[in-house]
């Protein structure tokens, strides 16, 4: 019975591929075009889509630059993904520093590629409770490490979200993360 779980609980992350920042388009999309993008992009993890309206608020909030000719471009679904993801542990305000942080610090496309890195490395390590979860390097830069507990919590939210589903469909009898009854 605990393999079961186990293996059911797993596959809820198997079908996740974060996009690399070279895979996001970069030819512009417009606004809805931009949410089912990162919605389905985040679809594994995430039980409630971005919508059109949210990504229009982080505009006007200044979390991302205003869209050019009504398009996003890659630096902006990039970030847009890392809102996404952070919101769900982190206060919009917080967010709004983390990205002014970011935007002095590094690229958006290394700030990005990292927290892919991050979270694909947490994932595997909460899912499959093996390894370390403190895996900073001691000389890692505060920004690095403020990224690094930001991409554990999340992992560990989006562990305990699917848990809870995956039991719950078993006393239920509703379908799991995985689409099976």
């Amino acid at each position: 019975m605990e393999q079961m779980l186990r293996d059911r609980l797993n596959a809820s992350i198997q079908s996740l591929h974060l996009p690399t920042y070279q895979e996001i388009p970069n030819v512009g999309l417009y606004l809805e075009q931009t949410a089912k993008y990162i919605s389905d992009s985040l679809a594994p993890i995430q039980s409630a889509p971005i919508t059109g309206s949210m990504i229009s608020n982080y505009v006007k909030k200044g979390l991302i630059a205003k869209p050019l000719r009504k398009q996003y471009n890659r630096e902006q679904i990039a970030q847009l993904i890392f809102i996404a993801v952070a919101k769900t542990v982190v206060s919009m305000d917080d967010l709004s520093l983390m990205l002014s942080i970011q935007r002095k610090t590094y690229s958006v496309q290394v700030a990005y590629d990292y927290f892919r890195t991050e979270l694909y490395a947490m994932l595997e390590c909460v899912f499959s409770r093996t390894g370390e979860l403190d895996t900073l390097d001691a000389q890692a830069t505060e920004e690095k490490a403020m990224l690094h507990n930001t991409v554990i919590t999340v992992a560990h939210r989006i562990y305990l979200s699917n848990l809870l589903a995956v039991l719950r469909a078993e006393t239920d009898g509703a379908p799991s993360p995985d689409g099976k009854p």
